[in-house]
């Protein structure tokens, strides 16, 4: 459905605010939050709400001007870009199986026997049996606002999911792969819609299936 020139971008000070809420988001509000559980102010899953409820605000209000303008093509062309979110989550599935298959490779060449786990997941599981509605608001609305203004880009992406868990135990680097289909999508979705919008509203859906399946296998198991 590309048929013109790419437009949609942030001005330099839309694009300074949403770098710098980075560290906001990486560092300073999830010090708070520690700091906050630790005297039994705040939950697990309530910390997760503000700092994903605190950057969807944020950055919107910052980054207004570059949501208004891109409501415009997502307007103009709404069955086009629905069809482009659904073409997208299709090849994601096909994406997805090609790298669990790798990752299963890769995990067996370690040859240490055992399975990994994806913690990004795991936790993601274990907060959504703390408190599923809150869990649900931020993985399936506040994320994908924040994330798709803070960074659209492949690597960081995948890169954002796991570090944490990778510096603790490098074999999590592998998880990775999982990621880097979903990035990469994204950027399609929006490069080829020509809005951001897209991207938000496709990033939606995948965290809305993800999290209904990881909350049914669990179920199952």
């Amino acid at each position: 459905m590309k048929d013109r020139a790419f437009t949609s971008s942030m001005t330099p000070r839309e694009y300074a605010a949403a770098l710098l809420w980075l560290p906001v988001h990486l560092v300073l509000l999830p010090l708070l939050c520690v700091r906050l559980m630790e005297n039994g102010s705040l939950t697990e899953s309530q910390a997760n709400l503000l700092v994903y409820g605190a950057g969807a605000l944020c950055l919107s209000l910052l980054c207004s001007g570059f949501l208004r303008r891109d409501f415009d093509p997502l307007c103009d062309n709404l069955p086009g870009c629905l069809l482009e979110i659904l073409l997208s989550y299709g090849l994601m599935l096909g994406c997805n199986l090609i790298a669990s298959t790798l990752l299963n490779v890769l995990e067996n060449l370690l040859g240490n026997g055992s399975e990994l786990l994806n913690q990004n997941n795991e936790a993601l599981l274990d907060l959504a049996g703390e408190d599923f509605g809150s869990i649900s608001a931020v993985a399936i609305f506040l994320a994908p606002i924040a994330e798709e203004l803070m960074f659209r880009g492949t690597l960081l992406f995948a890169l954002y999911h796991i570090w944490g868990y990778a510096l603790l135990d490098p074999a999590y680097w592998l998880y990775m792969l999982q990621y880097l289909p979903a990035g990469f999508l994204l950027c399609r979705c929006y490069e080829r819609t020509n809005s951001v919008w897209c991207s938000i509203f496709f990033h939606m859906l995948v965290n809305l299936v993800s999290l209904r399946l990881l909350m049914l296998i669990e179920q199952l198991l």
